[in-house]
């Protein structure tokens, strides 16, 4: 599809691998997956080009063997190109930067699973390869992680922290409503 607008929507990772991790909270997803799925609709709506991009490194569940390389069950994405990762950033060894460039794409809305990996790792990327970002908050999904002193961060401080290192210096932090403005 060639690009009606300079823009586009990054989905990462939305895919069932996930509910597969040790770490999965339902709840956690169930916040989520209408953001996610509302940020995709205005997308179409306004003709953006909506981007998938899933993570195979050849273990499972992330494996194409194990049947979980496909959309979360409850969202709804029908993407314009999908691509495949193998590390965290999305823009390494998948061709999507080729892709955007070659879409006269320059600016991206980020948006998916995790808040603070893969979602944060390709906000910066992208910013350091000269793109303009909006990095959607509410429409990422996370899970609370245990840091090495043993203190268990929740999900509304995983995603405070990654606004705080993200915002202003490699992206706009935007709320869903707000994502797709100039």
């Amino acid at each position: 599809m060639a690009a009606t607008s300079d823009t586009a929507l990054i989905v990462i990772d939305a895919q069932e691998s996930f509910r597969h991790r040790p770490y999965w909270v339902q709840a956690e997803y169930d916040a989520y997956r209408p953001l996610q799925q509302d940020l995709v609709n205005a997308a179409k709506v306004r003709g953006i080009p909506v981007v998938q991009v899933f993570h195979v490194d050849g273990e499972a569940p992330f494996s194409h063997e194990s049947g979980t390389i496909r959309t979360l069950d409850g969202l709804d994405i029908t993407a314009d190109a999908t691509f495949h990762k193998a590390r965290h950033s999305a823009l390494v060894g998948s061709g999507l930067d080729v892709w955007l460039i070659s879409q006269g794409i320059r600016r991206v809305v980020i948006s998916g699973v995790r808040t603070e990996q893969c979602c944060e790792t390709t906000t910066r990327h992208a910013s350091d390869l000269g793109f303009d970002v909006t990095y959607v908050t509410e429409a990422t999904l996370t899970f609370p992680m245990t840091d090495a002193k043993g203190r268990t961060w929740g999900v509304d401080e995983i995603k405070a922290a990654t606004e705080l290192v993200l915002d202003g210096r490699f992206a706009r932090i935007a709320t869903v409503a707000t994502a797709f403005d100039a």
